[in-house]
């Protein structure tokens, strides 16, 4: 069995000054559901400040969330990011420690890995406060990729949580849909659901990657192609720097720059313009070292 896609942790502990721990997936199949709701699903709800504003913050409706005896292995990662509760502590049987020891894999490649899960965490959900917190600490510099993160920890620092779940909502989600569709379908074809979805996924199952049972969520989106190029990029799914690089190549420089770029200037972004300039800066920095590399 290999890597399951949304049931890996990925830490930004360089990036947010270790604030979060680093985390790995355990693989193995869902068990059945117990009959009473579970601590971390418990933690979860008393953090968001209830059954609805929990399932508010994750975009699903309170019945779904009130159905819940324990977190769902798709949502693990949106939870997360909306109320600050470590995914850990969210799926202990999911999540356990880092395969691939800290030691032994490449400081690049690290910050790397944790820069993709930052963008992750934000594609996937609107950030919780806490998160806001965190972000606001964030220390730039005179590179590109610095002044970016500087960026960020500005607006960070003066957003107020509802405003930006309000603006996550209509940037991905609306009602019917968003004023963006984060999907490498559609950029490339202009649908849903095309031949780019039926490539990668032909390409996950060569490098055994899984996807998750019940996750509707399709494997091109913006979210979970950062959160396995996060796993990549640490050694986590165990793959060659040709096979990352030809990863890289094939599903994510073809058109995730251009969603940064639409991000930065869509007209319902504010605090999502500063994660728009952030991933469109970093993406072309990945382009050019595999590039070079190559």
């Amino acid at each position: 069995m290999g890597e399951r896609l949304t049931v890996r942790g990925t830490g930004i502990t360089l990036l947010l000054s270790a604030l979060l721990e680093k985390k790995k997936s355990a693989d193995g199949t869902l068990g059945w559901e117990v009959h009473v709701r579970d601590d971390g699903l418990d933690r979860a709800i008393d953090a968001a400040g209830g059954i609805a504003p929990l399932a508010r913050k994750i975009g699903i409706s309170q019945p779904s969330v009130s159905n819940w005896t324990r977190v769902p292995a798709q949502r693990v990662i949106a939870v997360e990011t909306a109320t600050g509760v470590p995914r850990n502590d969210l799926r202990p049987d999911l999540y356990s420690e880092q395969a691939v020891s800290p030691e032994l894999v490449d400081p690049v490649d690290a910050a790397r890995a944790q820069e993709y899960a930052l963008l992750a965490m934000l594609l996937s959900a609107p950030p919780s406060r806490r998160l806001l917190e965190q972000l606001a600490a964030l220390a730039g510099d005179a590179t590109p990729l610095g002044r970016a993160h500087a960026m960020l920890a500005d607006a960070a620092s003066s957003a107020v949580a509802a405003k930006v779940e309000r603006e996550y909502f209509d940037l991905f989600v609306g009602l019917g849909r968003g004023e963006l569709l984060p999907y490498a379908s559609y950029y490339l074809t202009g649908f849903l659901n095309e031949r780019p979805l039926s490539r990668l996924r032909a390409d996950l199952a060569g490098l055994g990657i899984e996807r998750v049972a019940n996750n509707s969520e399709p494997e091109d989106s913006a979210a979970i192609l950062c959160e396995i190029m996060s796993g990549l990029a640490d050694g986590q799914f165990g793959v060659s720097p040709d096979a990352q690089r030809a990863f890289f190549e094939k599903h994510v420089s073809p058109w995730m720059g251009r969603l940064f770029a639409d991000i930065e200037s869509a007209g319902n972004a504010r605090f999502y313009r500063t994660v728009g300039a952030l991933g469109r800066t970093f993406i072309g920095i990945e382009t050019e070292a595999f590039t070079f590399a190559n």
